[in-house]
């Protein structure tokens, strides 16, 4: 059996790694939805999907988790929610389970007949793209919520670099 799991992974954090490690458990692979593809370089959306891409494939090596055990797609959103399904399900390999958190992916897949599950939150406060971020552009200690590769492949990109100039205000 397979299950997808969406998530942006912006920028992939421990959180992220647990859920993986758990769906494992439940099914024999997992299709990894990095979704939003086409964003980068806002303060939301920071990272390509191809960094994200190689951020996830490092994290998940360094956990010891099989690359028979996963695939990992860029899945572009687009603007129409009751086609999206369809085009989720033309970029991946078949699926028999989805997991998300996000209730609109949720109502989407239920209408099209699938088992869907949230996944499990870990200490949610601090397993976030969005509390990573802001610890990042304030200066705070990130390091610890994400895999040491994603530290890694942040400071190849200069990560703290883009998301503080991205930060500024523009000059008129």
């Amino acid at each position: 059996m397979r299950g997808l799991l969406l998530g942006r992974m912006q920028p992939v954090h421990e959180g992220h790694l647990e859920v993986i490690k758990i769906i494992l458990k439940e099914v024999d692979e997992v299709i990894i939805g990095i979704g939003s593809a086409q964003l980068s370089h806002t303060l939301k959306d920071p990272f390509t999907a191809g960094e994200r891409v190689m951020m996830l494939t490092k994290a998940l090596s360094e956990n010891d988790i099989p690359a028979s055990k996963y695939y990992i797609i860029p899945i572009q959103d687009i603007e129409c929610n009751s086609l999206w399904v369809a085009h989720t399900k033309m970029l991946t390999p078949p699926f028999d389970y989805v997991y998300s958190g996000n209730p609109l992916v949720q109502r989407l897949f239920i209408e099209d007949r699938y088992k869907v599950t949230a996944p499990p939150l870990f200490n949610r406060k601090i397993y976030s793209g969005t509390e990573v971020r802001r610890r990042m552009l304030e200066g705070e200690d990130w390091e610890s919520l994400v895999p040491k590769s994603v530290v890694d492949v942040i400071k190849e990109i200069d990560g703290i670099g883009r998301i503080k100039h991205l930060s500024k205000e523009e000059v008129r």
